[in-house]
């Protein structure tokens, strides 16, 4: 039996759009939403692929957007996938191939689901796409710079499905409401370099750090929150010395990194980190990344439609969680009041043999259209 939606999702997959590249995904969803009355608009950005497509509804508000990205990181070992990354292959109930999961089958089952809803008659609200060839790479010239664009238009969204492959056992058991957010940074701790023989003309500043580091290590940056865990503070990478046993380094390089919750901001982290260096009497440089602030969405409208789909369409209870990395529903939560993820299940992402069952692709699209069909009046 046909099925609509894995077709998409295959001619998707064949792309072999690793990130920045889109290699004509955005081109394939533009012409089926273009037919079904959509204005597409092409938004490119350096090497970077955006589309915004809109299609309003009988009335201007509420507004749905849907949210994901056609690229997908590399596949690795050719040798070690049992099939082609990029020729969709069924095998024992599962669709193998790179973005299966991760995301390419949201978006065919997103597409779908407003082809079927259409056919249907006109919703009550408007229906967009927002979908970017930059959310596996650095993030900066994909969905921020969508919102950007929006925001100075003045444009006003309320409801965003982020299609992040969300669940974790089986389809639907996981949406997610909300995201830690990210900060990174690099510390230089200086010191001054001498010979092992005689500590006392240098100074080392591996020693130095030592007891802040340990501080920094036990210290609780906050108890987390109903929806969030603690705060958590690790050090990625530490490094310092010439490569000789016999020198007492200069300088020592600490990479660390914050995932926060919304319990903690930006500027508390940092200058509770500053008061610890202080503390020790360290010469130091730091430089901050922050790579994404927290969201989170209350559970409301949007995350109970979703929920009721899901019970209704599967057969379970779906739990709201925050946890994962980060994800694009970082940028759009500043222009819209919702913004729930929810998608295949995540087992396989970024792996040899990323797959999804094969009966994936038709459930999430019957997920979506039911979620739709209650946000925009059409039940």
């Amino acid at each position: 039996m046909s099925c609509a939606v894995r077709e998409l999702a295959e001619e998707l997959i064949r792309c072999r759009s690793l990130t920045p590249s889109d290699e004509g995904c955005q081109e394939i969803l533009s012409r089926r939403l273009e037919a079904i009355g959509f204005r597409c608009e092409s938004l490119p950005s350096g090497e970077v692929s955006n589309l915004w497509a809109l299609r309003p509804g009988r009335a201007q508000r509420p507004v749905l957007v849907f949210a994901g990205h056609t690229d997908v990181v590399p596949a690795g070992p050719l040798e070690k996938w049992s099939s082609d990354p990029f020729v969709p292959t069924e095998r024992d109930g599962k669709l193998y191939g790179r973005g299966t999961a991760d995301m390419k089958t949201s978006i065919a089952a997103f597409v779908v689901a407003v082809e079927e809803l259409l056919a249907g008659g006109e919703p009550d609200g408007g229906i967009a796409l927002l979908i970017t060839s930059d959310e596996e790479g650095p993030a900066v010239e994909g969905t921020v710079k969508v919102v950007e664009m929006l925001r100075d238009r003045g444009a006003r969204l309320d409801y965003c499905i982020v299609g992040e492959p969300t669940s974790v056992e089986t389809l639907g058991d996981t949406l997610k409401n909300g995201r830690r957010g990210s900060m990174s940074a690099r510390l230089w701790v200086h010191g001054v370099q001498g010979h092992v023989a005689y500590p006392h003309l240098a100074r080392n500043p591996v020693h130095q750090f030592a007891p802040a580091l340990a501080e920094l290590v036990s210290t609780e940056w906050d108890q987390g929150n109903a929806y969030f865990p603690p705060t958590t503070w690790q050090v990625s990478n530490l490094s310092a010395g010439t490569g000789a046993t016999n020198v007492i380094p200069g300088a020592l390089v600490v990479d660390f990194n914050f995932r926060f919750a919304t319990a903690s901001t930006v500027s508390d982290l940092q200058q509770r980190v500053i008061e610890i260096l202080e503390r020790h009497g360290l010469h130091y440089d730091i430089e901050w990344t922050v790579s994404g602030q927290p969201f989170l969405t209350p559970r409301g409208s949007l995350s109970d439609a979703l929920s009721d789909a899901i019970k209704s369409e599967l057969g379970i209870e779906p739990a709201l969680s925050t946890s994962g990395g980060t994800s694009d529903g970082r940028f759009i939560a500043s222009i819209c009041p919702q913004v729930v993820e929810f998608g295949p299940v995540n087992a396989s992402i970024h792996k040899v043999d990323e797959h999804v069952s094969t009966d994936t692709p038709r459930l999430l699209k019957n997920v979506y259209l039911r979620t739709i069909a209650t946000l925009l009046g059409k039940r």
